[in-house]
């Protein structure tokens, strides 16, 4: 809904003098007048996109895991350097607002919280209500997912790590199953201070990848290389749409957390 200027000072006066009677200081609410003064009109998405440097995105990710979690490192450190690196419209983004997908989700360990941010960040900049632009970015991000379940990961390594971390093919972009894996790899705790360290380096490996591919897209040559394993096709062609039971619409590594080939196949 667009406001006329006499209707937008109508509905901030209004709001002024709720503000104040909240007890918000005139200084206060005269700084979130002017903010919605300034911005009358939301700025559609994809946004502005420079060319940033992976390293230094996947170095303050790290970082930022420690300061707000997976979810807030990654879409922090992206949307952060191209306010750095552009201005506005990023200055209007309060990337603290990610930090709801920490742990997966509030702690509840669903879809890793790097991916989670990463994801915002592709659609941000890449997508679009446009059916075209849309597609775009989901093949962007589905890219990126797929790379997270089938490489070995972490694989940034920050320039001051807390401990040495070891590596592991999580087959899933689960928070609880890649923790779970990686930590059998480790032989430690999901709740150790390792495991922790082994979080940050993912946010930054995450990053990383995550710049690589909005870089390559930008050059106007990003290709998906991470495709669904022939094992997954072979699920999906029996539970996915148009299959004989059609009971699912996963596109993700089944074997992370279901049957696994050569185990037996479960009774149909």
């Amino acid at each position: 809904m667009k406001l006329s200027r006499r209707g937008l000072l109508k509905e901030g006066g209004v709001f002024l003098l709720g503000a104040t009677a909240a007890g918000l200081s005139f200084s206060r609410s005269g700084e979130l007048m002017s903010a919605v003064a300034a911005n009358q009109e939301t700025m559609e998405v994809p946004w502005p996109y420079k060319k940033l440097n992976p390293e230094v995105v996947a170095e303050k990710a790290y970082h930022g895991y420690y300061k707000g979690a997976c979810c807030y490192g990654v879409f922090d450190s992206i949307v952060g350097e191209l306010r750095r690196e552009i201005g506005a419209p990023y200055t209007t983004i309060p990337t603290s607002m990610m930090i709801f997908g920490e742990g997966g989700v509030a702690g509840i360990a669903s879809v890793c919280g790097a991916l989670n941010g990463a994801a915002a960040a592709i659609f941000l900049i890449t997508g679009s209500m446009e059916k075209e632009k849309r597609e775009l970015a989901f093949s962007i991000t589905k890219e990126l997912f797929n790379w997270y379940e089938q490489v070995p990961l972490p694989d940034y390594r920050p320039s001051k790590p807390k401990f040495e971390i070891v590596k592991s093919i999580s087959r899933s972009n689960l928070c609880h199953a890649s923790v779970s894996n990686w930590c059998k790899v480790a032989k430690v705790k999901a709740f150790s201070k390792e495991r922790s360290e082994r979080c940050g380096w993912l946010t930054g490996s995450v990053a990383k990848y995550t710049v690589e591919l909005l870089n390559a897209n930008a050059e106007g040559n990003f290709k998906a290389i991470h495709k669904l394993s022939k094992e997954v096709q072979s699920c999906r062609s029996c539970h996915d749409k148009g299959g004989a039971i059609e009971n699912t619409r996963g596109m993700m590594d089944c074997g992370g957390c279901h049957f696994r080939a050569p185990s037996k196949h479960p009774k149909i």
